[in-house]
């Protein structure tokens, strides 16, 4: 008992120490050698000390960095280091929205891009893809520097010109490496895609598109097709049949300028994910996709020259054909359509033709086997009448033969 009271005075009496006093005694505690760790006060002294020594100079604790780099992947390609730590334990969690500053530079020191309180939603691709998995571990207020591997940022690509969602990126050459400081200034979770008006789905909506769009441009299929169905989710069944929409506000009726508004956007979202799905020979889903815009606008030139290349993907090119000769009935002036059209027609003529020629090549072969059966049983006739003849004329001998022996056994 005595050891504890002394124990437990003595850790009071620490913690009653002045300012001049604590600082003293933290700068002794720096400076000392490591103490044991063994079990007994050599772990309990050290437990004091790191709390004097943060009770001293509470400052230091908050801005100090963490040394170690977070290795996120595993493979060295996205690297995530604690420069300031944050103010808070919460991290964003997917869909949730944040707003970031952030600076991104070459190996050289160039600054290729830079935003100030850009607002982005978590694993929806709005940034590039290695500082967006990053967001996700880091905490609100933290500052931190991110590393990305090209196959994260702009890959083999790089980027010849700024784009209209980012306008103040500079160009970045194929396979660099970016290194980001990233602040995370703030995080919310996303509301309601109900509770928002119809001004903001759209808006929202459209924002996704373009992403996707982007996307396309660069080649990357998949996160085209993310970017798509997100903006589908904002775009899509907001309307019931008497061109009423849900809303924060209650039920709020559309005009007809706004409902065609509404439906040419989802058109033009479904036409583009048909084109993505379409690219990775995902050929049901981009059915299903073109299906939607031809559901309601059975004359979009666009949706049935897809349709057409998607039939041609899996193989009917007559109904390929059928589907461009409307099209481009449609829009006479794509000369797209007059080219994949041409193509599919001399494709149809070359299938035909080889066709034919395997057609006629199969009849030779049947018409061979067949002279070669009625010939096998000629011949064997032949050679049936030969073994006749021959028995015939071995019987004859036989025959004089045992004749005469009979002779001349009678006459001896």
């Amino acid at each position: 008992m005595d050891a504890e009271k002394s124990s437990s005075s003595s850790f009071e009496d620490l913690s009653n120490l002045n300012e001049q006093e604590r600082a003293e005694l933290a700068s002794s505690v720096v400076s000392a050698p490591a103490q044991s760790k063994e079990p007994g006060t050599g772990h309990a002294a050290t437990d004091q000390e790191r709390k004097l020594e943060s009770e001293a100079n509470p400052a230091a604790e908050e801005s100090e960095p963490e040394s170690e780099c977070m290795d996120i992947l595993g493979n060295g390609t996205l690297l995530k280091k604690v420069l300031q730590k944050g103010h808070s334990e919460l991290r964003p969690d997917s869909k949730d929205l944040v707003t970031i500053n952030y600076t991104g530079r070459l190996d050289d020191g160039t600054v290729v891009e830079e935003q100030t309180n850009l607002v982005v939603q978590i694993d929806d691709v709005e940034v590039v893809q290695g500082l967006d998995m990053a967001l996700k571990l880091m905490n609100e207020g933290e500052v931190a520097e991110v590393i990305v591997n090209p196959r994260f940022a702009y890959g083999e690509l790089g980027l010849k010109d700024p784009t209209e969602l980012d306008p103040v990126i500079r160009t970045v050459p194929p396979n660099a490496t970016i290194t980001y400081t990233v602040t995370l200034v703030s995080m919310r979770e996303e509301s309601d895609i109900e509770a928002r008006t119809y001004t903001s789905r759209k808006e929202i909506g459209n924002k996704k598109r373009l992403r996707g769009n982007y996307w396309m441009k660069r080649q990357e299929y998949n996160l085209a097709i993310q970017s798509y169905r997100r903006a589908l989710e904002y775009l899509d069944d907001t309307v019931s049949a008497g061109g009423m929409m849900e809303s924060g506000a209650g039920s709020v009726e559309l005009s007809t300028a706004e409902l065609q508004d509404l439906l040419e956007d989802r058109m033009k979202v479904y036409n583009n994910l048909a084109l993505a799905q379409l690219k990775i020979s995902a050929h049901e889903a981009a059915l299903k996709s073109v299906d939607h815009v031809l559901k309601c606008q059975p004359n979009n030139a666009k949706a049935l020259f897809r349709k057409g290349k998607i039939l041609d993907a899996k193989g009917d090119t007559a109904g390929a054909i059928t589907l461009l000769q409307k099209a481009a009935t449609i829009d006479v002036d794509d000369k797209l359509i007059q080219s994949e059209l041409s193509k599919l027609i001399l494709k149809s003529k070359r299938e035909a033709r080889n066709e034919r020629d395997l057609y006629q090549k199969m009849l030779g072969q049947a018409q061979k086997l067949e002279q070669k059966t009625k010939a096998a049983p000629t011949v064997q006739s032949n050679e049936s009448s030969k073994i006749m003849m021959w028995g015939y004329l071995v019987g004859t001998i036989l025959i004089g033969v045992v004749g005469v022996a009979i002779f001349r056994y009678n006459n001896p």
